[in-house]
């Protein structure tokens, strides 16, 4: 699937997909050394306190951009629907649209309110929920669940793919989902909902625990 030039293509082939979580777990970590080695260390402990509120707004950016952006407005909305028609295909938001998102709404206004260090604080605490979002998502599709927590997280996404599309729709939380009563299957059913795995042809295996 193409949509415009190749650096924009939604379903870049498996090295770029791979690529893509690659570049964001070293852009991670070298911005984690950063602020460890070069940081200063009389205010470690507030900067501390930003990568978790970065990493914690990461969770509502999650969920808003998934419910109204993805699932609301054009042409967000035609471009996601392939993943729902085609759940096991790489599909991804490309590499400089997602790192040039987070760059301007995320690391410039930060700066400018609040400086150079708590801006990379916050900014390494979303890139950090991307990642995780990233892995999360990937792992809800492609691996067979093991532990308890991803066989939440591949019952909660399974919601959201086979209820109406209308909820469930954090990936890597499901708290917002509670706040704001966008949770469809009652909890108590939850046992009851299958785990999906699909092939590597975008096809749909479905297993239960």
């Amino acid at each position: 699937m193409s949509t415009g030039p190749a650096l924009f293509t939604l379903e870049p082939g498996r090295w770029a997909y791979r690529a893509d979580l690659a570049l964001y777990g070293v852009a991670v970590l070298a911005l984690a050394s950063m602020l460890l080695v070069a940081g200063p260390q009389n205010h470690a402990l507030a900067l501390s306190a930003w990568v978790l509120g970065g990493l914690a707004g990461w969770t509502l950016i999650e969920y808003l951009l998934h419910r109204f952006v993805m699932h609301g407005l054009q042409p967000f909305q035609r471009w996601h629907q392939a993943h729902h028609l085609r759940p096991g295909a790489l599909i991804i938001t490309p590499t400089l649209a997602s790192a040039g998102l987070i760059l301007a709404l995320v690391c410039l206004p930060a700066w400018l309110l609040l400086g150079p260090w708590p801006a990379g604080a916050v900014t390494l605490g979303v890139l950090a929920g991307y990642l995780a979002y990233g892995i999360t998502h990937h792992a809800t599709h492609h691996w067979r669940a093991g532990g308890a927590w991803l066989k939440q997280r591949k019952r909660w996404h399974a919601r959201h793919h086979h209820q109406g599309q209308a909820a469930c729709y954090g990936v890597t939380s499901s708290f917002w989902d509670r706040v704001f009563r966008s949770v469809a299957t009652p909890l108590h059913k939850r046992s009851a909902l299958p785990l999906p795995h699909h092939a590597a042809n975008g096809s749909t295996v479905t297993s239960f625990p």
